[in-house]
């Protein structure tokens, strides 16, 4: 097939819309259900080509969750243990296959901006992956192939209007790209440099080693920077993203936002958090969106005097912000990549505050030799890899 007709581009008013191939050839993709979208076929390819290059690149498989053409989760394929089920809304009996650990940590990044996203596995869906899927609000999904089982648990999602997606895993797209803007027509050379730990050998700090799960966290983030939104920086914890920064005007901006996402994550490990009384009748999405706000700066909105019968079954008591400074005081590990150099040491003060210990970024700023002393400040290691990954 060289071409699928869409209902409309990125608005109902962007009429006629498809996607087709140039060259005439076939597309490397077949809808098995569904009628994907304009935005909905961007995030797929883009979501397709980062979970592709993990896997090339790690060997382990890997799952992402996209919205809007950004990541707001990407994982390999780690075992969850307790808290992360519990955390994830897992069973804890279930048993879950590699991939299915994958998706899981992946949604589970950041699971309000995850509402209603799109999926992409490095492997063949299967049974246990399509089974979590099947709980979740999610727009579709593409992979290389299908389980004929977990094929049905999707294809009865939304009433059956459940998009999938099946990509070629062979299919190799043309070294040139292009696209219109404004009639006019924009050519450049694809971006298909191989990215791995060979990046990671220029360490100016005086921290001058890093560990293979370093090492493997900040080739995990640089992918995941390859398919973000520019300005982009991403924090990376035990094979999981914990946080993306996304499509900011400000470096600064996109590590504070990066960073709070990020310590969202960490607060959610606290049996506080994991033991809120939620009421039997609040679905997995209220309940997400109930615990983002009972971390942020307004918890009185879900546990106040007056609203917090409406979630659970009695009133939780607030996290003070000793309590919060106290739980992310003891979090270290994280590794965080940038698609461009920091032209401030600001960024590694607020990255420190949410654990970080290990930083890629390409290097180049007339103040890099301020990010290095701020990086030496807290002993925190950090490569120059002399790549800018901007994404637009």
């Amino acid at each position: 097939m060289n071409e699928i007709q869409l209902k409309y581009g990125c608005n109902p008013n962007q009429k006629p819309a498809r996607i087709f191939m140039a060259d005439a050839g076939n597309l490397p993709v077949v809808v098995l259900n569904g009628k994907p979208g304009y935005i909905n076929f961007l995030d797929a390819f883009n979501s397709w080509q980062l979970v592709k290059e993990l896997k090339e690149n790690t060997g382990l498989v890997a799952a992402a969750s996209f919205k809007h053409v950004s990541p707001a989760g990407a994982a390999l394929g780690f075992p969850l243990d307790d808290v992360l089920r519990k955390m994830y809304h897992i069973d804890p009996t279930a048993e879950l296959s590699v991939l299915a650990c994958a998706y899981a940590r992946a949604r589970g990044a950041d699971r309000m901006s995850s509402f209603g996203d799109w999926i992409a596995l490095s492997d063949v869906c299967d049974v246990s992956t399509a089974k979590i899927i099947k709980n979740e609000v999610t727009d579709g999904i593409i992979a290389p192939g299908y389980e004929p089982e977990a094929l049905d648990i999707l294809k009865s999602k939304k009433g059956g209007n459940y998009n999938v997606v099946s990509i070629d895993p062979d299919y190799v797209p043309a070294s040139l790209e292009h696209k219109q803007v404004y009639g006019i027509t924009f050519e450049q050379g694809r971006n298909d440099l191989k990215i791995d730990s060979r990046m990671l050998e220029n360490i100016v700090t005086e921290k001058k080693s890093l560990t293979n799960e370093q090492k493997r966290d900040l080739v995990l983030a640089l992918i995941t920077l390859k398919y973000t939104q520019s300005n982009s920086v991403c924090y990376v914890q035990d094979g999981q993203v914990i946080g993306v920064g996304a499509g900011q005007q400000s470096r600064i901006h996109c590590t504070r936002l990066a960073g709070q996402k990020a310590d969202n994550w960490q607060l959610r490990h606290m049996s506080r958090v994991l033991d809120l009384p939620f009421r039997d009748d609040v679905s997995k999405p209220n309940r997400d969106n109930a615990i983002d706000v009972y971390l942020g700066d307004t918890p009185e909105d879900v546990i106040g005097d007056d609203v917090w019968a409406e979630t659970f079954t009695r009133q939780p008591e607030p996290l003070t912000a000793a309590d919060r400074k106290q739980w992310l005081a003891k979090v270290t590990g994280v590794a965080l990549g940038s698609d461009a150099f920091f032209p401030f040491g600001d960024n590694i003060e607020r990255a420190r505050r949410s654990g970080v210990t290990a930083i890629v970024e390409p290097g180049g700023s007339i103040r890099d030799q301020q990010v290095i002393d701020t990086c030496n400040k807290y002993g925190i290691a950090m490569a120059f890899c002399g790549l800018r990954l901007f994404h637009h």
